[in-house]
């Protein structure tokens, strides 16, 4: 089956990595090993496009090149990763009904409350049209779902739980010891990872948020390191509130690509990361498939990919403290690391394995579009 793919919100070839990112890949990459051609059609970004003269524009020279790359490609369906109010699809809805194929959308997003403010109100109209206009909905947020079922019909609606590919990410203890070697973190010191781009927002709030909480155990004497894994816009503030909470405990890694995080998964003892705002969070997968116990907060969207008191430490959002407890009850307890690390490894491979939920996604295209040829 030919697939026309197309991401609004981030286009595949995107520099900077993200969730969003790293899923949108993984759907392509799992179609395709399924045998299905899935070609992205344009990589047009719509963020707040119709906030200028120009986006408009934009927007029309983008849809006529999908249209002129779909005429060459010819699709039997049109898949389009994560529309919401700040990026809606504009495209898909347009040429699949031109195309006449089915219109699929994998993580669209809703808030009515979006229609009240006269910066976002374009963008959540345009979001709705999408949605509305879809034949099938795929959510992988939970959170979603209640949101979702006020504008489609619950049979329109399928859940498929977030994931990643096990085989990318595994616990390999040799280039876990040369990591440390490289980074001079001596042997016999426990070490704490965590990882995401220094992004103003969220991402920094955690990280400030995860230093008070690791400076607390400084104070208290807890032997540790802290090993940071990322690089971003945020870099210098990110450096300097560590070096005023850490001290020097604390190593930075820069930024590595996705392929190698393995092997600093590998290195580490604990990964860390409060998740303020994080609507899934791969990384606390990909951590967990590494055999790493994981510590979060008790927020957002990060219990549906940790499994409070069997894979991690879930713990709540009162300034820093429960979470430094959280951190302190792992570094000293070895056989609850081990325990929790195994149980994280075997809930991705049962659990969260995008073989098998990507297996489901791509029986459901092929019945969509089974289903849209009987009517034609």
């Amino acid at each position: 089956m030919k697939i026309a793919f197309y991401c609004p919100n981030k286009a595949l070839s995107h520099p900077h990595p993200s969730g969003d990112l790293v899923i949108a890949l993984g759907i392509r990459k799992s179609l395709e090993s399924q045998g299905h051609l899935c070609l992205e059609v344009v990589p047009f970004r719509s963020r707040w496009f119709w906030s200028r003269l120009r986006g408009w524009w934009e927007a029309l020279s983008a849809l006529i090149a999908a249209h002129g790359a779909c005429q060459t490609f010819r699709p039997d369906i049109w898949l389009t990763y994560h529309t919401y109010y700040k990026s809606p699809d504009i495209i898909g809805p347009c040429l699949s009904r031109i195309l006449r194929i089915p219109y699929v959308i994998f993580q669209p997003m809703y808030a009515t409350r979006r229609r009240k403010n006269t910066r976002t109100k374009w963008g959540f109209l345009l979001n709705r049209w999408a949605i509305r206009s879809a034949n099938h909905l795929f959510i992988n947020n939970i959170h979603d779902l209640a949101a979702m079922e006020r504008i489609a019909d619950s049979w329109r609606i399928t859940y498929l739980p977030p994931g990643i590919f096990p085989e990318d990410f595994k616990r390999y203890e040799t280039l876990g010891l040369k990591v440390r070697n490289c980074l001079g973190i001596p042997l016999d010191i426990p070490l704490v990872m965590t990882a995401c781009r220094f992004r103003p927002g969220v991402k920094v709030e955690s990280l400030a948020y995860l230093f008070k909480s690791l400076g607390m155990l400084k104070e208290s004497s807890e032997r540790f390191t802290l090993l940071v894994v990322g690089d971003g816009p945020a870099g210098e503030e990110v450096r300097a509130m560590a070096k005023h909470r850490i001290g020097g405990g604390c190593v930075f890694a820069g930024g590595v690509p996705r392929e190698e995080m393995a092997r600093y998964y590998s290195a580490a003892d604990v990964f860390a990361f409060p998740g303020i705002g994080e609507s899934l969070g791969m990384v606390y997968l990909e951590a967990q498939a590494c055999g790493l116990p994981v510590v979060a907060l008790d927020t957002a969207g990060v219990p549906q990919v940790v499994r409070d008191g069997e894979t991690g430490l879930l713990a709540a959002k009162d300034g820093g403290e429960a979470m430094a407890l959280a951190v302190r009850r792992l570094l000293q307890d070895s056989r609850l690391r081990s325990r929790m690390g195994l149980r994280g490894m075997d809930y991705v491979l049962r659990e969260r394995n995008l073989h098998k939920n990507y297996g489901k996604l791509s029986e459901s295209l092929e019945a969509i579009r089974g289903d849209h040829l009987k009517t034609l």
